[in-house]
Formats: C-alpha cells, sequence, structure tokens
C-alpha cells in the first residue's frame, strides 16, 4: 500500500509539473499570437490613415519589455530599434509623397481637407470591394480607391471654390499620385515591420 501510494503521489506530482509547464508554453505562444494577430491589425491601419506602424512598434516593444527575457520568443530592443527605423521610413516616404501632391500643385487647404475625407473613404469602400480577392483583393482595392477618394475630393473642393476644370483636373491628379504613392510607401514599411515582428517571435 504505501509503495502504491508513493507511486501515485509522484504520478500526481509529475502530472502537475507538466501542467504548469504546458500552462506557460501556451501563455507565452498565445501573447506571441495575440501580438501577432494585432499587429495585422494595425498593419491594415495604414490603409485608411491610421498610425498602424507605430501602433506595431509599441506592440512589440511591449513584448520586448513585459515578454520572454530569454528563450525561443524572447526579442531584443535592437529588434524594436529596427522597426522604429522602418516607420521613421515609411512616415518620409508618405510625406515626401505628399509633398509631391496636391498641395504643391497649388490645391487650397479646403481641398486638401477633401483630399484627407475622400481618401478615408475611399480606402474603407475599397476594402470592402476588394473582399472576393482574399488578401490581396482589399489592400490593393484600397491603395487604389484611397487614391481615387483624394482626387475626388480634391476636385470637389476647387470646383467648389470656382475654379476651371483643367486646374482642378490637375490638382486632382496630383492628389491621387501623392495619396496613392505615400500609402504604399507606408504600407510596405509596414510590412517589413510585421515580417520581422513575426521573425521574431516564431523564429
Amino acid at each position: 500500500m504505501p509503495f502504491i501510494t508513493l507511486s501515485t503521489q509522484f504520478v500526481i506530482c509529475m502530472s502537475q509539473t507538466q501542467w504548469t509547464q504546458w500552462l506557460d508554453s501556451i501563455g507565452t505562444a498565445g501573447i506571441a499570437i495575440t501580438i501577432i494577430l494585432l499587429s495585422c491589425l494595425a498593419w491594415a491601419g495604414n490603409l485608411v490613415a491610421l498610425p498602424g506602424n507605430w501602433i506595431m512598434v509599441l506592440l512589440l516593444g511591449s513584448f520586448a519589455w513585459l515578454g520572454p527575457q530569454d528563450g525561443r520568443t524572447e526579442i531584443g530592443f535592437s529588434t524594436v530599434a529596427i522597426a522604429a527605423m522602418l516607420a521613421i521610413l515609411g512616415e518620409g516616404v508618405e510625406f515626401a509623397a505628399s509633398a509631391l501632391g496636391a498641395r504643391r500643385a497649388g490645391a487650397s487647404r479646403k481641398s486638401t481637407t477633401y483630399a484627407v475625407v475622400g481618401s478615408f473613404g475611399g480606402a474603407l469602400l475599397g476594402a470592402v470591394i476588394g473582399v472576393p480577392i482574399p488578401i490581396v483583393g482589399p489592400i490593393i482595392a484600397a491603395i487604389l480607391f484611397a487614391g481615387l477618394g483624394a482626387m475626388a475630393g480634391a476636385i470637389y473642393g476647387e470646383r467648389s471654390e470656382g475654379k476651371a476644370w483643367q486646374e482642378t483636373w490637375a490638382i486632382g491628379q496630383a492628389a491621387f499620385w501623392g495619396r496613392t504613392l505615400g500609402t504604399f510607401g507606408k504600407i510596405a514599411a509596414g510590412f517589413a515591420i510585421l515580417a520581422i515582428t513575426i521573425l521574431s517571435v516564431f523564429v
């Protein structure tokens, strides 16, 4: 009987240890998966003019600070620094594209505001329209429709000021290319940050 009792206690102890280790591993994996899913949502936020890249950097930094300090899922702050540099690069591309957009073409502040509103609405519409084509469809459609929305907004703003079609069309085209190139550059930088996040957590 003592032997049986001792064996039972040993089995229970081993089971509890394995259970604790399993919970610990699931907890870390669960946090890592959550970080990645949130980063994917943040990356998609770039399509509608949200600071998605900086949100991903914040998530990565939080995981580096609060997450495991050793082991497979450990993330160093050098990784966060690289992600921050990519976010800055994305902002630089977007700023440069905007500088070559409607404002440089002579758009009024009113037209620029309408262009921003139009690009936001166009991005949302494009994301919905592109749903039938998985993954790629919403992204491409959102970028395209964001540019078209910016163009429509800029043209409407200039026409409401009484400017001629020829001038408003030139400003609309500038708004389209500025918004499209800026969004594409920011999304490309965000994709690099997302790839770094996935590789850092799982590889």
